[in-house]
Order: structure tokens, then C-alpha cells, then sequence
């Protein structure tokens, strides 16, 4: 009701100011046709006070102009302050209503929420006694299972005490028969140790019946060996089995010279290496880092003059090997080989140097004219070692004489 009231006195206010603006627009064609018809010719000078003023004369057209524009202006205000009132007094009609709208809002939403939270809190009450219902439902079943647990924990428990029990009355009972057992253990490997021990002294290689002891180091101390074949050679394998008491910087294990060169074969030991000369010392091959005193080892010495080729074996494994070692050279005949020692005539009424001496056992001393291939120095090496013999020096078959204290032991 409100906004058509309000529509129809605003389409009255528009036909009363267009109206008002129609007359305003007439009067000021007739102001303009008055002022034109009334034109002042001429300034007219101290007139006022011959002019009296006529109070009752009829009014005149600028007098009704302003009396219709008072009047159109109390109407406008007339108007206007009725708007006012109706507004003021459909506002208050508004603003009852909207509060009355929103009590009745306020007390409909209050209750609404009061039903949901009511109808929430039943449901939640009902779910929490539920899950309540299953806790303990699920305690029982707890409480239940580690009951039967506990219970089979206390017989496995039970059952290992029993069998601890027994173990231990069983250990208590073989205590006494281990010691014994135990005694006579290390008693025995007292005896092997022993034994052994002596074996590596007193039992010679593999095949080997007998072996010269060299007692001590001695310039009186050596043995002479004499071939059975012509020393001629352009090639040669010599093989020998030795357990040295200790190696010097030159320690002959045998030696080959004549008078114009002492040093036509030797083989020597230099501390831990093994050393191979042929036709000077100037021609010589080196295996290194394989002479252990005390222990038997095999050494095997090959050389060709045809292309100088030498080589050193240590247990059947070739150790060493070179080229140009007395190419072309011949070994010849009528010289002196010995074991132990050298003759280099170093000393006066043709003794031996000392520090060249050779103190231990060897054994196993052959000599071929020619380079044994690897399958027969690995097999000097092995089982039966001293039933094979050379063609130049054979051990057990060719003449070793020993000489100042070294003897032959079995």
C-alpha cells in the first residue's frame, strides 16, 4: 500500500512543477513585451520627491508575478510537508513491521535450532552408548585371550625350567669326564707338535733316503762332487733340495768354476732370495722373497746359451726367468764342483771364505745336459723327488764326497 502512495504523490508533484514552469515561461514573455513597450527614453533627474506614492492603484503585472510565485512556492511547501508526514508515517509502519518480522524470525529460528540440537544430542548419545557397549564387549575378549596366553606362557615356562634343570644336572655329570677328555687333548697335541717338530728336522723329502748335514758354517766345511759325464755344456737343469739354518748375502749352495773363471755355474742364496750364475757374476737371474729357513724348499736352475734363456723354479713353479744371460756361451770342462762352498782363491794354502759357507741339510742334487721342460722340474718337486736322477750328476748314483765335519744323515 505503501509504495502506491507514495507513486501518486510524486506524479502529482511532477504535473504541479510542469505547470508552474509553463507559467514562469508566459510571464517572461510578457516581461519582455512590457519592458519593450515601456522603454525610458531618457533619464529623468530629481523625480522623487515630485512622485507621491498612489498605495491603492491596481497592481501591476511584476506585482502578480510575485504574488502566483508565493503562492506556488507555499503550495511546493504545502506539498512537500504533506510528503514528509506520509513518509515519516510509513517508515514507522516499516520499521513495526520488520521488528515484528524479526521477533517472529528470532523465536521460529530459536526453536528450530533447539529441535536439531535436541535431535543431534539423542544421536550422539545413542552412538556413544553403542560404542560403549562395544568396549567392553572388546575388554572381555581382551581380558579373556591374555588370560589363555598368560596361561600357556606359564606352562611353556614350566616346561623350559624342567628342561633346564635336566640340562644342567647333565652338565654337572659330564664336567668331569670333558676335563679328563680335554687334559689328554692338549696333552696330545703337545706330543703332535713335538713330533712334528723332530720330522721336519730329521725327515727328509718325499723319496729321499739320505742328505748331507752341514753343521755349521766353516771355511774347512764342504763337499766335492764329481760328475759322471763331461762338464761341457751349452745348456743345463740343475735341481737340489735345501734346508738352510740361515742365509747370508752369499751363501753357496754349490759352485762350478775352472781356474781362468771360478764362477761358471753357481746357485747361492742371498737372504730371501734365491740366485742363478752362469759363465760370471755378471750374468746372473734373482727369484726373490722365497728362502724360509728351517723349511725344506726345492730350487731348480735352467739355462741355454742359445738364446741366453734362464730360468729359476721354486717347489715346480717357475719364480724367475731372462733373456740374454751368457748368450752363446759354452760351460767348459775340467773344472771343480762343490756343495757348500766356492773356490775362488781368496785365501792363503787354498782354504774357503767362511761367510760363504752353507749351513744345513740338502739333498737331491742332479744335474742334465739339457733345459728340463715344466712337467718334469714340477715332478722333481713332488712324490718319489729323489728317484729321478740326471745324466750329469745323479743323486745316490754319482760320487759326493763331504769334507771337514759334514756328514751324510738318513
Amino acid at each position: 500500500m505503501l509504495p502506491q502512495e507514495i507513486l501518486s504523490l510524486l506524479t502529482l508533484f511532477c504535473v504541479f512543477r510542469a505547470s508552474v514552469s509553463v507559467l514562469d515561461e508566459d510571464d517572461d514573455y510578457d516581461l519582455m513585451y512590457v519592458n519593450l513597450d515601456n522603454e525610458i527614453e531618457g533619464p529623468v533627474l530629481g523625480t522623487e520627491e515630485t512622485v507621491s506614492c498612489d498605495c491603492q492603484r491596481e497592481h501591476t503585472e511584476w506585482d502578480k508575478l510575485f504574488i502566483m510565485l508565493e503562492n506556488s512556492q507555499m503550495k511546493e511547501n504545502m506539498m512537500l510537508q504533506a510528503v514528509d508526514e506520509i513518509l515519516k508515517v510509513d517508515l514507522q509502519t516499516l520499521k513495526a513491521e520488520l521488528s515484528q518480522f524479526t521477533t517472529n524470525l528470532a523465536s521460529t529460528f530459536a526453536a528450530a535450532v533447539e529441535k536439531v540440537t535436541s535431535h543431534v544430542v539423542a544421536q550422539v548419545e545413542q552412538a556413544l552408548a553403542r560404542n560403549s557397549d562395544r568396549a567392553e564387549e572388546a575388554k572381555r575378549l581382551h581380558e579373556s585371550e591374555q588370560g589363555k596366553i598368560l596361561e600357556q606362557v606359564l606352562l611353556l615356562s614350566h616346561n623350559v625350567s624342567s628342561r633346564l634343570s635336566w640340562l644342567e644336572s647333565t652338565w654337572l655329570r659330564r664336567s668331569e669326564a670333558e676335563a679328563q677328555v680335554w687334559k689328554e687333548l692338549q696333552q696330545a697335541r703337545a706330543e703332535l707338535k713335538a713330533s712334528q717338530k723332530w720330522a721336519a728336522q730329521h725327515v727328509l723329502p718325499a723319496g729321499c733316503e739320505t742328505a748331507i748335514l752341514f753343521p755349521m758354517r766353516s771355511k774347512k766345511i764342504f763337499g766335492s762332487v764329481h760328475p759322471t759325464a763331461g762338464m761341457t755344456l751349452r745348456s743345463f737343469t740343475a735341481c737340489i733340495w735345501i734346508k738352510v739354518t740361515e742365509a747370508l748375502d752369499k751363501t753357496i749352495v754349490f759352485s762350478y768354476g775352472t781356474k781362468l773363471n771360478p764362477y761358471e755355474i753357481q746357485l747361492y742364496l742371498s737372504r730371501e732370495s734365491a740366485v742363478l750364475v752362469v759363465g760370471g757374476v755378471q750374468h746372473k737371474l734373482a727369484a726373490k722373497n722365497v728362502v724360509v729357513p728351517g723349511k725344506w724348499i726345492h730350487l731348480c736352475g735352467a739355462w741355454s746359451s742359445e738364446n741366453g734363456s734362464a730360468s729359476l723354479w721354486v717347489k715346480g713353479e717357475l719364480a724367475a726367468t731372462a733373456s740374454d744371460i751368457a748368450k752363446a756361451h759354452t760351460v767348459p770342462d775340467g773344472g771343480i764342483l762343490q756343495i757348500g762352498q766356492e773356490k775362488n782363491g781368496c785365501c792363503v794354502g787354498g782354504g774357503f771364505d767362511e761367510a760363504l759357507a752353507f749351513s744345513g741339510k740338502l739333498t737331491g742334487f742332479n744335474m742334465w745336459d739339457r733345459v728340463l721342460s715344466a712337467q718334469e722340474i714340477a715332478a722333481q718337486s713332488g712324490e718319489d723327488a729323489c728317484s729321478i736322477r740326471g745324466n750329469i750328476i745323479g743323486w745316490g748314483v754319482t760320487e759326493v764326497l763331504p769334507y771337514g765335519g759334514a756328514q751324510y744323515i738318513s
